[in-house]
């Protein structure tokens, strides 16, 4: 007999109500979806100033020991142990077909590994983790911390004017920081395509620093709705949607995160097959996809050309920043060309779509 069990709520559940938010389960936690602004409303305030996510329901594991860096490579594609300290990289675990368990953040700090695994893939990640742990490796479940992200162009003037020194701190590095007297690790990450950082502190001070943040003019609070409508623009891959077990890294348009040595190497779960797609591309690709006219097509509507199935939509909705619905999808790699117009199949209704190149809306990172 199947029984509900309680949701988790994070440290700020309290601190979302009090503001307004419309909650809603997700991913077994009770999160905010939206704000009294609505969806529009706050992603366009990220896009152009900056929004406080609470991403606390994503899991934080940290690896530490001699074989952390060996254990951890036997399960993605990176070059851990080429990750120097005060370094992030975004990695995947892999099955033996190619297929992603899921995709992750890895960071070099204080000489451990400092993982950040999707909320809804969490339980797995951390049994996967626990079934391959390493002789010499010590693993810990963080879960009395909290993680906020601030994203958008006015995210560095805010950390800026509470004290955080950013000087010589760019995408994809992490390092100690003190915000208001509470000690932080911040990344300079997140999934928006906008320039922002995620923050963890312990739990118990989530809520004073939520309270500091919100309290700049340039700050909105964003929720769930927003954050989905934000890394769909950005052309930013989604677990369950561009990702699964079926789905390998370079037909989700993740060449990048196959370290070279590894390449070299072939000593990865799935080398095969991903390495064959790497060299002779994939057989169906993700690709931008604009719908024609104003009506949206939703996850799961099939791609078709002359009567022929050719793709799927795995994301869709409205975007924003381009005031118009917008989607992403697989589709032939011969018709991925920007461009191709094709059909969305929506319950036997067709809609002309565009194919169109990743990302949708530029990405705005600070490198070094």
């Amino acid at each position: 007999m199947e029984t509900n069990s309680p949701l988790h709520e994070t440290a700020l559940a309290d601190f979302h109500v009090a503001h307004g938010a419309r909650m809603v389960p997700f991913a077994g936690w009770n999160m905010p979806v939206q704000y009294a602004d609505g969806i529009k409303a706050e992603h366009l305030a990220t896009r152009n100033a900056a929004g406080l996510f609470d991403v606390s329901h994503m899991a934080q594991v940290w690896l530490s020991g001699d074989n952390a860096d060996a254990m951890l490579e036997a399960l993605t594609p990176t070059d851990v142990a080429g990750i120097a300290e005060g370094r992030v990289r975004y990695s995947m675990f892999l099955n033996e077909t190619g297929g992603v368990l899921d995709d992750l953040m890895i960071a070099r700090l204080d000489g451990m590994l400092q993982l950040v695994v999707n909320a809804g893939r969490a339980d797995h990640d951390i049994a996967h983790l626990e079934a391959n742990l390493a002789s010499g490796v010590d693993m810990t479940v963080r879960r009395e911390r909290a993680l906020l992200a601030v994203q958008g162009p006015a995210a560095p003037d805010v950390l800026t004017r509470l004290g955080v020194d950013l000087d010589g701190f760019f995408f994809m590095q992490v390092g100690h920081f003190d915000i208001a007297g509470i000690p932080c690790i911040i990344t300079r990450s997140g999934y928006t395509g906008e320039d922002g950082f995620e923050i963890s502190m312990p739990a118990e001070a989530a809520q004073a620093l939520a309270e500091r943040l919100v309290a700049d003019d340039d700050v909105s609070l964003v929720g769930l709705g927003a954050r989905d409508t934000l890394r769909l623009e950005a052309g930013l891959p989604l677990w369950g949607h561009e990702l699964d077990e079926t789905i390998n890294p370079v037909a989700a348009g993740l060449r990048f995160a196959l370290s070279k040595r590894r390449r070299e190497a072939a000593d990865f779960p799935g080398a095969g097959p991903i390495l064959q797609d790497f060299t002779n591309g994939a057989p169906r690709v993700l690709t931008g996809l604009l719908p024609r006219g104003g009506r949206p097509v939703r996850d799961g509507a099939e791609l078709a050309l002359d009567g022929n199935i050719v793709g799927q939509v795995t994301s869709g909705g409205f975007a924003p920043s381009l005031d118009a619905p917008a989607a992403l999808g697989f589709v032939d790699a011969a018709l991925a060309t920007p461009g191709t117009e094709i059909m969305a199949v929506v319950r036997g209704r067709e809609t002309p779509v565009v194919t169109t190149a990743l990302p949708l809306v530029p990405h705005r990172y600070i490198r070094g």
